[in-house]
């Protein structure tokens, strides 16, 4: 399919502001992935199928969840806001032909990372998170940073992520203190003589 296919069937799945954020988010992938030298085209079709499930009924997402030997069952213990990734690469990999394991893991852990996520893993999460429609404290700050630092600027997004969570005494899942702790660089040391 191409990317105006892509883009008709994302519609008919999703509300016209979520259309809007997915728009957002395709052209932030697609300048972040020029940026960081990831795949234009497979960011791009990340971006556009990233929420291809999110508004899918509860029950029809545990279903596939259940029956799906690859999406991990966990995923039922935490929240519902992280579904829609797992079962998104699953269906979209079933339904729209899509093959490439690349593109099916950016869709898979753009909600929750995971540690030692792949570029683009990191371009389309990153996007997701500071396209232009997204207005949050602090967003504007995240957006320089991913100008500087790809990884920096993802690590303090899934800070940000764990601080909502835990404020709201909510679960955090475990992939994403493993994607923030593999992406936190340590601080360097200051020399005694630069003192």
């Amino acid at each position: 399919m191409n990317r105006e296919q892509l883009l008709a069937a994302v519609k008919e799945q999703i509300t016209k502001h979520r259309y809007e954020h997915t728009l957002g988010v395709m052209e932030t992938a697609s300048r972040l992935a020029v940026k960081y030298g990831v795949n234009v085209k497979q960011a791009e079709t990340a971006a556009i199928l990233h929420d291809y499930c999110k508004f899918w009924p509860e029950d029809k997402m545990r279903e596939i969840i259940e029956r799906t030997p690859a999406i991990p069952k966990d995923l039922l213990e935490h929240d519902k806001e992280l579904w829609h990734a797992h079962v998104g690469a699953e269906v979209v990999r079933r339904d729209l032909g899509i093959q490439d394991n690349e593109i099916l893991d950016a869709i898979r852990y753009h909600t929750s990372g995971r540690e030692n996520m792949a570029p683009l893993e990191k371009v389309v999460c990153l996007a997701d998170y500071i396209e232009p429609g997204r207005h949050f404290p602090g967003v504007e700050e995240l957006r320089e940073l991913a100008e500087e630092d790809m990884d920096h600027a993802l690590a303090r997004a899934f800070g940000n992520t764990i601080i909502f969570l835990v404020n709201r005494e909510k679960k955090v899942y475990p992939l994403t203190v493993f994607a923030r702790n593999s992406l936190v660089k340590p601080k360097k040391k200051k020399n005694v003589q630069e003192e």
